[in-house]
């Protein structure tokens, strides 16, 4: 008895078993769960932003993106747009026009592109819609173009396994420019071009000509804060470049460029804003031997996302 006190001696209070604990925890955690579902996982962020476009997006995120519908008046300016591919919804034809060649050609690009509707209208119902316009008996009615949101950029370089090569525009307000950029980041592999709500050029029936038809498959996003976004891109692990005559480091030393970028442009008069060009990792001069002050955004930007692609080739 003696022994057997001495045995419990050690011991203070009552022992309680461990309640199965010990072998719960020698069963594990089961099998490693695919790459789709690890957060962070490349293939897990391909998924959700498939999962995303299937669910075609919160409505209002889609709504917060529109643009309104624009009309594109005379017959030149009609008869260039259909020619170019933009996107249209309703040609208008004025009752008993003169059937030139231009009224006629418009006519058959809009019954060829199919989806168009024809309607015919008396001219003062045109002025009215014109607002007196000289619409010459032909109006083109473009309908809202439907923004992205800037995270989709992202998601659709993840979906193609590639690094996200992104263009901002800060205060570059010229449709045509914006049209340009659009081309060139479409010619250059980049995964589409970010443009604030407000003071800037938005994707008109002129941005979709300069384009050359490449907006049909290079997406605009529209961003409420421009600077926000750009600290978000930041965080997704881009490295912010932004263009500037005075910047520090020369367009050909930039390494950064081979991985995941996004590039900022300013307009021509002003460059970037304060905030904008204080949240670039780099600021960025492009060389110009023959002594010209600045580039136009649309050739900026050529420049530079050619300068990507070689380095990522």
């Amino acid at each position: 008895m003696a022994a057997n006190n001495r045995r419990m001696s050690g011991k203070k209070g009552a022992q309680v078993g461990s309640g199965g604990k010990r072998r719960r925890g020698l069963e594990g955690k089961g099998p490693t769960p695919p790459a789709e579902m690890r957060k962070g996982h490349a293939k897990q962020r391909a998924a959700a932003a498939k999962a995303r476009r299937a669910q075609s997006r919160a409505p209002q995120r889609r709504g917060a993106g529109r643009s309104t519908s624009e009309l594109v008046v005379g017959r030149n300016p009609v008869v260039e747009a259909l020619r170019e591919g933009v996107p249209a919804s309703t040609l208008y034809v004025q009752q008993f026009i003169d059937n030139d060649e231009r009224v006629r050609e418009a006519l058959q690009l809009a019954a060829e592109r199919g989806g168009i509707n024809l309607m015919e209208a008396p001219r003062p119902e045109l002025d009215r819609m014109t607002n007196g316009l000289n619409h010459q008996g032909l109006v083109l009615q473009v309908p809202p173009y439907e923004y992205a949101h800037p995270e989709d950029l992202l998601d659709a370089a993840a979906e193609e396994g590639e690094d996200p090569l992104v263009v901002a525009l800060d205060g570059v307000t010229d449709p045509r420019n914006l049209g340009a950029v659009v081309r060139s980041v479409s010619a250059f592999g980049g995964h589409g071009v970010v443009v604030p709500e407000r003071r800037s050029a938005g994707m008109t029936a002129g941005a979709w000509k300069t384009s050359a038809g490449t907006a049909a498959r290079t997406p605009v996003a529209r961003a409420t804060n421009l600077t926000r976004t750009l600290e978000a891109y930041k965080k997704a692990g881009l490295t912010v470049v932004g263009l500037a005559a005075d910047g520090e480091v020369e367009l050909g030393e930039l390494e950064a460029l081979a991985g995941p970028v996004a590039i900022v442009v300013g307009s021509e008069g002003k460059g970037l804003s304060r905030l904008v060009g204080e949240t670039c990792d780099y600021r960025v001069r492009i060389p110009m031997p023959g002594g010209a002050e600045s580039l136009n955004a649309g050739v900026a930007a050529g420049i530079v996302l050619y300068e990507a692609a070689r380095r990522r080739s």
